[in-house]
């Protein structure tokens, strides 16, 4: 199995954090064949992807409100991010589902874009940005208001609690407010809140993602094809049915056996743990 096989069946198996890894990169990709200026050494994102500060975005662009956590000006600011959104990721998963994880990630860029436009709109100040930190800001910021004690193993510097990462990211930001990237700092100050709003609506009963969850689900059954129901047909003859070969169940027995024993294995500890052999097993048996 070759590495093209590898990642697509790592893309197939894993779990929305990371699909949107994988989406965050294939958008790199992307922006450096077609965004990337070698000349002066800088990308040069279009209006119809990156999120302006103009106003007529709310108008006109407002997809941009959410393109724009897709997509990074740099290999650095992808790495940074990817990292950071790994870690809060496991940590969110830990205890919500995939899809409040996907809502919180769509709507907490929106916020956070709508925030930066209204900012820089009555500031008088015109700028445009693109990156996921707002966003990731907000899983990480969620996960530490639901469970903020929780202790985190860090390399070369051992068991910290969460909120003592999540602070000291804060007051990063903040201290970077006046010195450069101002609208990327709003946006990551707006992600934060939205995140801590997230929780506390959810420990109320209010599930916001419910919203995302039903605009997908309502565009996923609008284009899925309704089932044909095949006309039953009665037949007075009575003929017994011929039994199956026994050969066959067995196995398919085994293979959906191993096939359950392998997932086992990869939720326990994940999918680098498997062998080469296990990996190209389970690539032909999802063909």
């Amino acid at each position: 199995m070759n590495i093209l096989d590898d990642l697509k069946l790592q893309y197939k198996l894993g779990g929305i954090a990371q699909r949107v890894i994988y989406w965050n990169v294939a958008c790199f990709l992307v922006s450096l064949i077609f965004f990337y200026q070698f000349s002066i050494g800088q990308f040069d994102f279009p209006n119809w992807l990156a999120l302006s500060s103009d106003p007529s975005a709310f108008l006109f662009k407002p997809w941009t409100f959410l393109t724009y956590a897709f997509f990074h000006d740099g290999f650095m600011h992808l790495l940074f991010n990817m990292l950071v959104l790994n870690f809060a990721s496991s940590l969110f998963l830990t205890f919500f589902t995939q899809k409040q994880y996907l809502g919180l990630y769509i709507l907490s860029a929106v916020f956070s874009g709508i925030v930066f436009v209204l900012s820089f709109y009555f500031l008088n100040y015109g700028a445009s940005i693109v990156g996921a930190s707002a966003a990731i800001m907000a899983i990480l910021v969620a996960t530490t208001t639901y469970q903020p004690l929780m202790h985190v193993r860090l390399l070369l510097i051992g068991n910290v609690k969460l909120w003592h990462i999540t602070a000291v990211i804060l007051i990063l930001d903040l201290m970077q407010f006046r010195l450069g990237n101002m609208g990327g700092h709003i946006s990551h100050l707006a992600g934060a809140i939205f995140g801590f709003i997230f929780i506390k609506l959810l420990q109320n009963g209010i599930d916001l993602s419910k919203i995302v969850s039903k605009i997908i689900d309502f565009f996923v059954n609008l284009f899925r094809k309704s089932p044909s129901t095949p006309f039953k047909k009665v037949h007075k003859n009575y003929k017994k049915p011929t039994e199956k070969t026994p050969s066959k169940i067995v196995t398919k027995d085994k293979t959906q056996q191993q096939i359950d024993e392998i997932l086992d294995k990869i939720s326990q500890s994940g999918y680098d743990c498997l062998t080469q052999e296990e990996k190209e097993f389970l690539f032909k048996a999802g063909k």
